[in-house]
């Protein structure tokens, strides 16, 4: 089935259950609101949200760049923090999105479902085991955002190409 917008159902009562999912004792993103500030006026601030991104006018801010050591060498690893705001909204299309689309995985898909932890994992390669045998693909490609070109990386057919 084709879905054109699931907007319809986000309203503030859901944006409310979004910021209670969210963490709030990570870093701050660029716009330097802790999770404490927002709360301060918290039904103001996600009724604005909220009006932000149904009228189309929600831009998701520029994203914190921050380095972290690697364990055991003197590489770093770049991570990019976003606004408590940004988390909130994400978190909000999340809990609308995953219910539609995690259906269509597959149980035997190592990566799919919030729920995936290692055990499962391991239930489901014993599960391709016992059926004789199948595909188990690891990919660890190595720096692929850090070091791709993203205005060129994805074809208009969503396929990777870089």
């Amino acid at each position: 089935m084709v879905l054109t917008t699931l907007a319809h159902h986000i309203d503030l009562m859901w944006l409310e259950e979004a910021y209670r999912g969210t963490r709030k004792d990570g870093a701050v993103g660029v716009d330097g609101v802790t999770a404490e500030a927002y709360e301060a006026d918290l039904q103001a601030n996600l009724s604005d949200l909220l009006e932000r991104f149904k009228s189309g006018r929600y831009r998701a801010p520029l994203v914190r760049r921050v380095h972290i050591p690697k364990d055991g060498t003197k590489k770093t690893r770049p991570i990019g923090i976003t606004t408590l705001e940004d988390k909130v909204l994400q978190r909000a299309v999340l809990m609308v999105l995953e219910p539609v689309y995690e259906q269509d995985f597959l149980d035997c898909s190592m990566a799919s479902g919030p729920d995936v932890m290692p055990t499962k994992r391991s239930t489901r390669l014993e599960g391709l085991m016992d059926i004789g045998g199948g595909w188990v693909i690891d990919l660890d490609i190595q720096d692929f955002f850090g070091s791709s070109n993203h205005l060129n990386a994805f074809s208009t057919n969503g396929c990777v190409t870089a």
